[in-house]
């Protein structure tokens, strides 16, 4: 409570320094505590404890805005970054879109399951931190867990304005992984498994262990498949990681910049009509739970994608008056830096089709995708990764695949959906939740 209570000073004193000098402003304010452990050898190799501070002010003073931060809460510390604001706002561009604009919200995130009691001792996460690479390496084949590690955060946010709002969030997140090097005659194979929680107790130790290496050893003796068009499934892990390499063109900010393929396609056919996506403020077992984006509005459901139609895209209160249109209370902030948007939880829609009917006849899983966001062009679409996974017919794996690559066009792939199931999978972030989906052709380079 006195941590909380200095951190409210601190804001206070800012906004009266930002108020004395005829500004506007928006006040965030962090405090989080990270422990984290790492094995090696059957040894601790890690065992970190950290702590940190940070307050960051976002000015906005005759229509120009600047940002500053300060790690300190010491009175000069805050008046040297109020000082810089102000400065930097002489040399920014005049733009009457940016406002302080969230009047007198006072929100809190009241969620048990966001901020939830942590009961385990140190000596239980020393205890599974070791368990991770044990679980590992007593396995046949299984030369070392060359990745593996616990972690968990617990933080607090207040959020404050010259406006009078005033807004709450805390929460605490967990997590462990394990990466299994598996070799044999002479090849390798590499896979990781991870799980999360908001406490101890929801990790799931043993997924992490006996996922990474019952994939490991099932790709071990991967090999290229003939180069053609392949009907595809990426595994959910993969799918996420996919979709964020293409978050742009959910962005108004990306559309406010000129940038955004889709700047001009509100209320047209942009995917199959087999896709519904929509930005989700809370769902059960979320990790993006708040109950107020980084302005301090509320929080709420935006339909994105209805039945393939693009119907919008998410905003902050910038990017909402620049196009007039409603803001969809996805600001994004941190307190080192400038107003941004982002998604909280992306959910595509169960469709209607079939265990069966998804993986009848010949597709590729593709369960691994490497250099995702560096051989991904989110304006033109295009795309090009390496890949592994496996050669399947009619829901069975025929043997495992690797060394290829997958190639192809986003915009175009999310048009060809051959059919979306009817059973909803979260990947281990907690943010991204989606069926498996069959993608009707995408070009596999192979041998």
């Amino acid at each position: 409570m006195a941590d909380q209570n200095a951190l409210q000073q601190a804001i206070d004193y800012v906004l009266d320094r930002v108020q004395a000098k005829n500004a506007a402003a928006d006040v965030i304010a962090n405090r989080s505590n990270n422990f984290s452990l790492k094995a090696n050898q059957g040894e601790l190799d890690e065992y970190k404890v950290t702590s940190g501070q940070v307050i960051g002010v976002r000015v906005i003073k005759d229509q120009r805005t600047a940002t500053s931060y300060s790690e300190s809460l010491d009175l000069a510390s805050l008046d040297l970054m109020v000082d810089n604001a102000l400065t930097n706002t002489q040399y920014s561009q005049q733009d009457p879109y940016q406002n302080i604009s969230c009047l007198d919200s006072r929100l809190a995130t009241i969620d048990p399951e966001v901020y939830q009691i942590e009961t385990a001792t140190v000596d239980e996460k020393i205890a599974l931190a070791l368990s991770l690479e044990q679980g590992v390496v007593s396995k046949p084949h299984a030369t070392s867990a060359p990745y593996n590690g616990f972690a968990e955060s617990d933080s607090h946010v207040i959020l404050a304005n010259t406006q009078g709002t005033l807004c709450n969030h805390s929460e605490r997140s967990t997590y462990c992984y394990a990466y299994t090097l598996y070799e044999k005659d002479g090849k390798q194979a590499m896979h990781g498994g991870m799980s999360s929680g908001r406490v101890f107790n929801q990790l799931d130790s043993s997924y992490c262990i006996n996922h990474g290496y019952d994939m490991a050893q099932a790709l071990l003796d991967g090999a290229p498949i003939v180069s053609k068009h392949y009907s595809v499934i990426f595994t959910l892990s993969a799918l996420s990681s996919l979709f964020s390499a293409f978050g742009m063109c959910m962005s108004g900010q990306a559309a406010m910049k000129g940038i955004n393929p889709w700047r001009d396609s509100l209320d047209t056919l942009v995917a199959s009509p087999l896709l519904t996506i929509t930005d989700t403020a809370h769902i059960n077992g979320g990790f993006s739970i708040k109950a107020f984006d980084s302005e301090g509005f509320a929080t709420h459901d935006t339909l994105l994608i209805g039945d393939g139609k693009l119907q919008s895209l998410l905003h902050n209160s910038h990017t909402a008056s620049y196009f007039g249109i409603e803001n969809t209370a996805n600001g994004s902030r941190s307190a080192k830096g400038g107003l941004g948007v982002s998604a909280r939880h992306t959910i595509i829609s169960a469709g209607a089709s079939s265990e069966a009917e998804i993986t009848a006849g010949e597709y590729l899983e593709l369960v691994e995708l490497q250099g995702v966001h560096s051989g991904a062009d989110a304006v033109s679409g295009d795309f090009s990764f390496g890949a592994s996974g496996f050669l399947c017919r009619d829901g069975q794996r025929v043997q495992p695949v690797r060394g290829i690559t997958v190639a192809g066009n986003f915009y175009q792939m999310i048009k060809e959906i051959e059919a979306v199931s009817s059973q909803l999978e979260n990947d281990y972030n907690r943010s991204f939740y989606a069926p498996k989906i069959r993608f009707s052709r995408l070009n596999i380079a192979g041998k």
